[in-house]
């Protein structure tokens, strides 16, 4: 017979562990959300995927906050954070850590995310834009290429706490498949 795991049979590492980790190289980077529960969602679905690090910019609110945590479930305790007011000062953290930046957005040149190519030597910064207006035409402009994640149906766009979701998975995925 099947059933579903208690909470104890899942194994999770406690926050400390979590903390020492190896953590998967990449750095979400939230420019100008304006979601609570979106940044409190991409929280947890980073902490799911062990990510370096989260940046928020602009007017995306920081930890901590109730109406982040209704989503974020305490990973705002164990995901690592950094604010960042301006875009400038992003680019030139990416910048001065070596870090390439994507953006996840719809280009006239932009990469399907089922075709593009990670080199597991580097750390990848993914910037994911505000839910009306997306990622900044500045920021567009300094990123190595856009990535663009496929759709087939009406709707122009995903949710950004889903189009984290779906990025995250596919390059933990693929670099995972790589390495085993």
């Amino acid at each position: 017979m099947n059933r579903k795991l208690k909470l104890e049979e899942l194994n999770r590492i406690n926050i400390e562990a979590f903390k020492s980790s190896i953590k998967s190289p990449i750095i979400v980077i939230l420019n100008d959300i304006r979601s609570l529960q979106n940044i409190g969602s991409i929280f947890r679905t980073s902490d799911a995927f062990r990510i370096q690090e989260i940046w928020l910019q602009g007017i995306t609110a920081q930890p901590p906050h109730r109406e982040i945590n209704k989503t974020a479930l305490g990973a705002t305790n164990s995901v690592s954070w950094k604010y960042f007011e301006t875009e400038k000062e992003i680019i030139e953290a990416a910048q001065k850590l070596g870090v390439d930046l994507f953006s996840i957005e719809q280009t006239t040149k932009s990469i399907m995310l089922n075709k593009f190519s990670l080199d597991n030597d580097k750390t990848y910064g993914l910037v994911f834009g505000n839910e009306v207006n997306g990622v900044s035409d500045y920021i567009i402009g300094e990123s190595k290429a856009c990535i663009e994640i496929p759709q087939f149906g009406t709707k122009h766009s995903l949710n950004v706490s889903i189009s984290v979701g779906i990025a995250l998975w596919e390059m933990v995925r693929s670099r995972t498949l790589r390495t085993e």
